[in-house]
């Protein structure tokens, strides 16, 4: 019993890691934590209610992934991202994505399509109550749980890669003058374009929308907004 214990402290463990890791992701995205920023994990750890070993775990884990760098003694430092690293994920997003969706389409059911419409409604939420964390989890969890119809893991995974990669700082300038919704709103677009069995409308939806969100990075890093430090949200232990 004791080694049984000690597993399922193990896998506690590890599931709090990954729920720092969303909440940093997703801070990093809206601008929460800024580039070329270093921030210590006692302090990260002290915002989101946790101890300090999740959050550094979980900035190892942003460090495999080029997102932070290790600073020695000091913590860990924010990492810029290059226009032309935006454009490489947007084209690798549109290659994948796109004919995806439209396989998905031809392949899924009716009730699997609608399991998806809370998620696509949450998103249109998040982005009115500017809500932008939860803006951004439901959006990513939209994504993924539809590519995941298709039946490849592996490209979830790339997927999900990819959107890791091309985070956007400076969302909150965007949230606030409300052109994140018309982008939300797409969401519900897409998945009522796929439930009418329109294929080639809703794989030209998802390619609109991927170009939408690229216009936005580009316009969010024209215009920088600064965020006052000690905005990040305690981390809900499951």
């Amino acid at each position: 019993m004791g080694d049984l214990k000690q597993h399922s402290l193990i896998k506690a463990q590890e599931r709090l890691r990954d729920q720092v890791g969303h909440a940093l992701r997703a801070a990093l995205i809206a601008g929460e934590l800024r580039p070329g920023s270093v921030y210590s994990a006692p302090g990260l750890a002290a915002e989101l209610g946790v101890s300090a070993t999740p959050v550094r775990e979980a900035m190892l884990d942003l460090a495999r992934e080029g997102l932070v760098e290790p600073v020695r003694n000091k913590g860990f430092r924010i990492t810029e991202v290059s226009e032309r690293e935006l454009d490489q994920c947007t084209e690798l997003r549109m290659l994948v994505e796109v004919p995806t969706v439209g396989r998905v389409t031809e392949l899924a059911t009716r009730e699997q399509l609608e399991e998806l419409r809370p998620l696509a409604e949450d998103i249109v939420v998040k982005a009115r109550e500017h809500n932008l964390i939860g803006y951004l989890e439901a959006d990513r969890l939209f994504h993924l749980t539809l590519l995941g119809l298709a039946g490849n893991d592996r490209l979830v995974e790339t997927v999900g890669d990819l959107r890791k990669r091309s985070r956007l700082y400076g969302l909150t300038g965007l949230d606030e003058a409300g052109k994140l919704v018309s982008s939300a709103e797409e969401h519900l677009e897409l998945l009522d374009l796929m439930l009418s069995g329109d294929r080639g409308a809703a794989e030209a939806c998802m390619l609109r929308h991927l170009g939408h969100v690229r216009s936005l990075w580009a316009e969010a890093r024209d215009e920088p907004v600064e965020r006052p430090a000690g905005r990040l949200g305690p981390v809900r232990k499951n």
